[in-house]
């Protein structure tokens, strides 16, 4: 009897992992002398990956992983950008290359990394790996900074705290030696009543001269990391939970004391702030261009959706869908914004392959690697002999492996930490 053809298929991904890290034309002496170890091919999108190749490509696992199985390709090349130490880069060129611990490797990529590989399953691993360097680099009040020793932000704290989540470990008890848990310093950064009654219930960055001031790629960031999720959050299955802002009751010190109240209180802030863009959340990164903030839009919908907030997530959903919105073409070709409207549509509970009347999972696909075939003389005396029932499976399996085949946060905030 043949066997199987998923058998067959997974021998064939791996045979295919393992000559794309070689190399077609290098054989494996080749890198016993010195010689660049070249990311396998996997890697989603054409554009520069310098700055976000990790982030973009565990934001395509964490969407393949509502959609389907994970292209295995796609897996291989993430894990194999992790450092020796647990860590990950922005993109590793050259994987054979030792990182720079004290440098090279930022929490972002790192939790952003940890959520796609547990997406994708099997890398059980690298994902503790992951988890391990995110403990061993986590700040005395128990939040991360970008990058190793840095002061903490929402942003990032929040990205660690979906890390956790994704590998079905609670981010509460990852506390730091001073017993602070990453949701002590997260919503450190929470407005309370002491501000304008717009803002309360908002999310900074990070303070600001010993100020806070209401961000919403922050606000939308913190909504999904208060519910103790990450990026692949499923929203709850019945019913709908009205949005309410922050209440003050004449007390100009109140604000959230614990990770629900704050779930909430940022909840009624988003609902709000979208109704008054028209579903939309307007760019609020320095320097960018005015207009709406696609991304941080989309973040909204998800967390919104996750915390049960199904209408109030309605609202920016069919704003993204609407052609108006122009949203599709923000997103047409780049695999990390195809991922973020998979994630949003799916948590809100809409159909990713008809958003709008565009097919987001198609699109994706299209944005996977093609694969280069060269064809040996051995396999073309096999091709014209009818070849073995194995070598066929193989090409079956690769064959398989090949059909499965932002403005983001990360990319802005690394270009100027560079």
């Amino acid at each position: 009897m043949a066997p199987s053809f998923a058998v067959h298929a997974r021998r064939g991904a791996a045979a295919l992992a393992t000559a794309a890290v070689l190399g077609a034309a290098a054989a494996p002496a080749a890198f016993a002398d010195g010689s660049p170890s070249p990311a396998a091919p996997g890697l989603y999108g054409t554009k520069d990956p310098k700055f976000d190749g990790v982030f973009r490509q565990s934001l395509v696992l964490v969407a393949q992983g509502t959609t389907g199985l994970p292209d295995e390709a796609a897996v291989n090349w993430l894990a194999d950008q992790q450092c020796s130490d647990g860590g990950f880069a922005g993109y590793r060129a050259d994987t054979g290359k030792a990182c720079d611990p004290k440098a090279g490797e930022f929490t972002d990529a790192t939790s952003a990394a940890v959520q796609g590989l547990a997406a994708a399953g099997g890398r059980s691993a690298a994902v503790q790996k992951g988890l391990d360097w995110l403990k061993g680099h986590q700040n005395e009040d128990g939040g991360w900074g970008m990058t190793p020793g840095a002061a903490s932000d929402a942003n990032s704290t929040s990205i660690a705290i979906g890390a956790f989540a994704a590998a079905r470990q609670d981010p509460a008890k990852a506390v730091a030696k001073s017993g602070k848990s990453p949701y002590d310093a997260l919503l450190s950064f929470q407005l309370g009543c002491d501000k304008k009654e717009d803002e309360r219930g908002a999310f900074a960055y990070m303070p600001q001269k010993g100020e806070l001031q209401a961000n919403d790629l922050a606000s939308a960031a913190a909504a999904l990391a208060a519910l103790g999720k990450g990026f692949g959050a499923g929203a709850p299955k019945q019913g709908d939970k009205p949005v309410k802002p922050l209440e003050c009751t004449g007390d100009e010190n109140a604000k959230p004391q614990d990770a629900e109240a704050a779930a909430d209180a940022v909840a009624g802030y988003l609902a709000k702030k979208l109704d008054a863009d028209g579903g939309q959340l307007k760019s609020s990164m320095p320097g960018a261009p005015e207009g709406p903030d696609f991304g941080a839009t989309a973040d909204a919908v998800i967390a919104l959706a996750a915390g049960g907030h199904r209408e109030a997530a309605g609202k920016p959903l069919a704003w993204l869908e609407s052609k108006d919105s122009k949203t599709a073409e923000w997103a047409k070709g780049d695999p990390g914004r195809l991922a973020k409207l998979i994630l949003a549509a799916h948590t809100a509970g809409a159909d990713p392959r008809a958003f709008g009347g565009t097919d987001l999972v198609r699109q994706l696909a299209d944005t996977a690697p093609k694969p280069q075939a060269t064809a040996t003389p051995q396999a073309k005396e096999e091709k014209k002999d009818g070849g073995s029932d194995s070598s066929r499976w193989w090409v079956l399996g690769a064959a398989f492996v090949a059909s499965v085949g932002v403005g983001i946060l990360l990319s802005g905030r690394m270009k100027k930490k560079q």
